[in-house]
């Protein structure tokens, strides 16, 4: 482990981004991905950090819009998860519709172009936000989860652990009525829907009846500090800083930002829409994903 202290935070939701002075320039894919196989042969070895925009096109929604603000109300708290009995009835009844989407999401082209960085030994490291696992099933090896994996679901009391799926069995087996319900999807296997879960029935631990909740990090929670911490280490030893799909509204992505500022790492963003590291960046890319991804693969 490396001695180097880094700061930590809250997994925040709460930043906004200031209004522009002029409306960002939208980058064509030829054009962006030309500028990004430039900033790749320069800057050879990147930790690549992805956010929400990288699975979009593989039908999971995201939770901002371009210029950063929510497109739907603000995902559960973890205080609220773990002290409010109905916090966790609604969490897990909306689950019942949101899961199977992303349970059944696949990798789109974005996450192939991604793990293709890996193979040409242009990725020292992904850093992903999603919780979606799409990385390591479009075959990347070299990630880390910072978010967590939403596959997974752990007792906060002992510590059981068992798949996602056999949670969401054993609540659609207790609560049958609820399988009438339909609604939109909504990020990290939530949905929007909106009724009564009063009487919504909890799987609780099967060995100590504690709460059962995701392997994720919920807003209002920290990033498990050796996590951040390897990821930091493994920045510092790489040539440069790539965000992909993310605008960085909280902290614990944008802190990647700010460590390789103060390292004199180059960084390039490439988004559609707005990121809050405009002023650190060194190459600023909105543009769309996939297809930029493709155009810098076909120069390097």
């Amino acid at each position: 482990m490396s001695l180097t202290t880094h700061r930590s935070r809250p997994f925040s939701s709460s930043q906004r981004l200031p209004e522009p002075e002029q409306p960002p320039v939208l980058h064509e894919p030829e054009e962006a991905g030309a500028l990004l196989a430039e900033f790749i042969q320069r800057h050879p070895r990147l930790l690549i950090l992805t956010g929400a925009g990288v699975s979009t096109d593989s039908g999971i929604p995201d939770y901002r819009d371009g210029d950063g603000a929510w497109k739907r109300k603000q995902p559960v708290q973890h205080k609220a998860f773990m002290e409010d009995v109905y916090t966790r009835q609604r969490y897990w009844g909306r689950s019942l519709i949101g899961w199977p989407v992303m349970r059944n999401a696949r990798p789109n082209p974005s996450h192939h172009y991604i793990s293709d960085l890996e193979l040409l030994n242009h990725s020292s490291l992904v850093v992903t936000q999603n919780v979606d696992r799409l990385h390591q099933k479009a075959g990347t090896r070299g990630v880390t989860d910072l978010h967590g994996r939403a596959d997974q679901v752990v007792c906060m009391s002992c510590g059981y652990r068992c798949p996602r799926d056999e949670v969401h069995d054993r609540c659609a087996d207790l609560n049958p009525g609820f399988q009438k319900y339909t609604a939109e999807t909504a990020p990290d296997g939530d949905a929007d829907l909106d009724v009564d879960f009063e009487d919504f029935r909890l799987a609780d631990c099967p060995k100590c009846e504690g709460i059962l909740k995701p392997d994720v990090v919920f807003f209002g929670d920290y990033v498990p500090k050796d996590r951040v911490y390897s990821a930091l280490d493994t920045l510092k030893a790489s040539d440069g800083l790539l965000v992909i799909g993310s605008s960085l509204m909280v902290y614990s992505g944008f802190r990647f930002c700010r460590y390789a500022n103060e390292w004199n790492k180059p960084i390039a963003t490439l988004n559609l829409g707005r990121t809050r590291a405009e002023d650190l960046v060194d190459l600023k890319l909105n543009a769309r994903i996939g297809e930029t991804l493709k155009a810098s693969l076909d120069q390097l």
